[in-house]
């Protein structure tokens, strides 16, 4: 994306002397905010940590970079801060180009997201840590943007169509998606939806079972395993949640519990902390009294990351609303499909509303992360040799540009 150059969506609208008043020849592009501080995610000490989406996107843009290290795995960090700047050295780029540091989050992420030279800041994490990092900014003599992907239950409507052909496979392909690395994915279906049914009833045995197969496993560390099962213990002793089912196998130190609740809609309604993510292998099923409650309960959601449909063409049908619903809800709709895949590419979004994340319109992963770092600047009236390339008349990295209304690739007639 960056070699091919269209991606500072470059912008002319060249000089009328016909117009009253005249208008100027106006250029506009991307240019980088300056240094980013980069937060670890402590659930993806490779994909989103050291040298994660945030940090590849952030360079991508022109920006310099300092990582905080996960203090849940400061070593692997500090191992792979060592092969960049291996990296840095063999290709030339500027010594400090990225930087490091380790220490107590509360005390080293607030000196780092309040020093004066730090012009954005992107974290992937709990509620709690993203939202203190805006608070921190909004302390500052010139607030930065926080980009912080936090929370996030995912919630799955189960239609009656699809449960009564399919419900059998639903079953299946969903304890393993509830599961998938003990839970530790931010998109893992927290959350499942259907109006009571007998199809209802049955993919729930079956769902059961699954979920009795799998076998504990250790989680990334100290900290999430005692967050799940302190928010676990506190879902299951809810006087309206049933325990459905849990692992055949107890889990052992640093081990999670697979478990499935249910509860019904009118109690999911009645009460806030039904909504709160267990990050985890656990899911919470809400059995709604019709559809009417169903779309009660959607309603209520806070912001997400994801929400699915499993339905046949005969449920979108008969249920246009509550698909136009979805689109209110996450930065991805999804049909058909369990959440916890998340490609890598130009039309991902992995963002939402809040409190998924602090600003919706962009994604944290796929090649569009890149306009989180970035500003538009106009030139007003220069000349020619003044332009960066991306704006000079001739166009001489051929990129797409949108010139006098159209998009195009062709050079600038005089």
């Amino acid at each position: 994306m960056i070699r091919e150059g269209s991606w500072v969506n470059a912008v002319i609208d060249t000089a009328d002397a016909t117009r009253t008043p005249a208008r100027p020849d106006l250029r506009k592009m991307a240019l980088p905010l300056g240094p980013v501080a980069v937060f670890s995610a402590s659930n993806f000490p490779f994909a989103f940590s050291t040298a994660g989406g945030d940090t590849a996107s952030a360079l991508a843009a022109g920006c310099t970079v300092v990582v905080k290290g996960h203090s849940a795995h400061q070593q692997t960090s500090q191992l792979v801060y060592e092969a960049i700047q291996k990296a840095i050295k063999s290709s030339g780029v500027p010594e400090f180009t990225m930087q490091h540091i380790t220490g107590p989050g509360n005390l080293v992420g607030k000196a780092l997201v309040q020093h004066p030279n730090i012009t954005a800041v992107g974290f992937t994490g709990s509620f709690s840590g993203g939202t203190a990092l805006v608070e921190y900014s909004s302390q500052r003599e010139v607030p930065v943007p926080v980009f912080a992907e936090m929370s996030s239950i995912n919630p799955v409507v189960f239609f009656p169509d699809a449960l009564e052909k399919n419900g059998a496979q639903l079953a299946q392909t969903y304890a393993g998606s509830i599961t998938l690395g003990m839970g530790q994915f931010c998109t893992n279906p927290g959350l499942l939806l259907a109006v009571k049914s007998p199809a209802l009833d049955a993919f729930t045995g079956v769902l059961a079972e699954e979920i009795a197969k799998v076998a504990p496993a250790k989680m990334l560390h100290t900290g999430i395993c005692r967050s799940f099962n302190e928010k676990l213990e506190e879902v299951l002793e809810h006087k309206d949640v049933q325990l459905v089912k849990q692992s055949a196998q107890a889990p052992a130190e640093l081990e999670a519990y697979p478990t499935l609740a249910k509860v019904s809609g009118a109690a999911f309604l009645a009460d806030a902390a039904l909504k709160e993510e267990v990050f985890g292998p656990f899911s919470l099923l809400v059995e709604c009294e019709s559809k009417a409650e169903l779309i009660k309960v959607l309603k209520s959601l806070k912001g997400q990351l994801t929400t699915t449909l499993m339905a046949t063409a005969e449920d979108i049908k008969a249920n246009q609303d509550l698909l136009d619903l979805q689109t209110t809800l996450a930065g991805r709709i999804i049909l058909n499909g369990a959440p916890t895949g998340v490609e890598v590419c130009a039309a991902m979004v992995h963002g939402g509303p809040f409190p998924s994340t602090t600003d919706p319109r962009f994604t944290s992963v796929g090649s569009s992360a890149i306009q989180r770092w970035v500003r538009p600047v106009c030139f007003q009236g220069f000349t020619e040799e003044m332009l960066p390339a991306e704006l000079k008349s001739a166009n001489p990295l051929n990129i797409w540009r949108t010139v006098n209304n159209q998009f195009t690739q062709a050079p600038v007639s005089a």
